[in-house]
């Protein structure tokens, strides 16, 4: 393409075409790679550390998940991407931005993702309660994957 004059419609063209990739990626955004990982391996919080360790890693609930995962201009705290389903732990950081939180969860469902977000303590302290709601979530959204409605 480059050095080529491309005309609107070409141009229009040729961006459904190059987009197709990020749909398939889930919205991945390279840009933010660096920073994710950043958060993965220096800012964890212990109740991301411990639902991931107790739940979440080696396909524990029969589905891959990652960590601070780069979606669109947002990093999620676990996401999977084979349910579009994307795990939030809501600490004390989220207490003084509710307004940011409800726009960002706005924007990714509207990107076709499915969010469930439990409060630091929750997962802490009722762990058998935030995974029989994992639980419950995955098979739900298996179930709807392997039966759509027409």
């Amino acid at each position: 393409m480059r050095g080529r004059k491309i005309g609107t419609s070409s141009f229009s063209a040729y961006l459904k075409v190059n987009l197709k990739p990020n749909l398939m990626y889930n919205h991945y955004n390279p840009h933010l790679r660096e920073y994710a990982h950043e958060l993965r391996n220096q800012s964890v919080s212990k109740a991301e550390k411990h639902l991931w360790k107790a739940g979440l890693r080696r396909k524990q609930l029969g589905v891959k998940f990652k960590r601070q995962r780069p979606i669109d201009r947002f990093i999620v705290d676990f996401f999977c991407a084979e349910l579009k389903l994307i795990v939030e732990i809501d600490g004390s950081s989220h207490f003084s931005k509710p307004e940011y939180d409800a726009y960002r969860q706005d924007k990714l469902k509207k990107l076709g993702f499915h969010i469930i977000r439990f409060q630091e303590g929750q997962v802490l302290n009722q762990y058998a309660d935030v995974h029989l709601q994992l639980m419950h979530t995955v098979h739900v959204l298996k179930e709807h994957n392997s039966n759509p409605l027409p």
